[in-house]
């Protein structure tokens, strides 16, 4: 494999990179390509995380969403639940946040059985951030400073995986709002502070 094709899969990039480095993968290409992984089989490793748990209809407020069942069994809701979103980055990480809407307002407060909710119960320590990307910032800023073709792969890969989940959650939920800047306007403003001091 002397390059990668247009749409590799995160295995693809993995084995290009230790390719490329002759088997001695970088630190924190090694810990932003496991973060990704992670994210990468959010909904099909059997372990709980905060993404999954907004799936689960059991913690839905059915009777403020219109509930009931069809021919099949299945739940219908006449309102979808209201969520914003909002990307999150810091010196290290990136991490998608979540936060329920009341009466069009997005909140961060605690919640347990409130009417006006659309989770019966919202707990914003273990909730709000659905998932993130441990030492992604670093690793962006460690590939403006001289990454190749993996690394940039990767950025790309993890980009469309963080926008794929969220058309899932657009699919079941009434997103009103997905704040702050995305991975891919996050690069490019590295980039520019990286040209604006050379």
């Amino acid at each position: 494999m002397d390059t990668l094709n247009e749409k590799p899969t995160l295995k693809e990039i993995n084995a290009f990179k230790k390719k490329i480095c002759w088997g001695d993968l970088p630190t924190v290409f090694h810990m932003a390509y496991s973060s990704i992984s992670d994210i990468d089989n959010i909904l099909t490793h059997g372990f709980d995380s905060s993404y999954k748990q907004l799936f689960n209809t059991r913690n839905w407020n059915l009777t403020l969403l219109g509930s009931h069942k069809d021919d099949k069994g299945n739940l219908v809701v006449n309102k979808r639940p209201q969520i914003a979103l909002q990307h999150v980055f810091n010196e290290q990480h990136y991490e998608l946040h979540c936060y329920p809407v009341i009466n069009g307002e997005k909140t961060n407060l605690l919640m347990l059985k409130n009417p006006q909710s659309p989770f019966i119960n919202w707990f914003p320590e273990s909730m709000q951030i659905l998932f993130r990307l441990s030492s992604f910032v670093s690793f962006m800023t460690y590939h403006a400073q001289g990454g190749d073709e993996a690394d940039i792969a990767l950025i790309k890969f993890a980009h469309f995986k963080v926008e794929e989940l969220i058309e899932k959650l657009k699919k079941t939920f009434e997103v009103i709002e997905v704040s702050g800047p995305t991975i891919e306007d996050f690069y490019h403003e590295i980039q520019h502070r990286k040209n604006s001091i050379i």
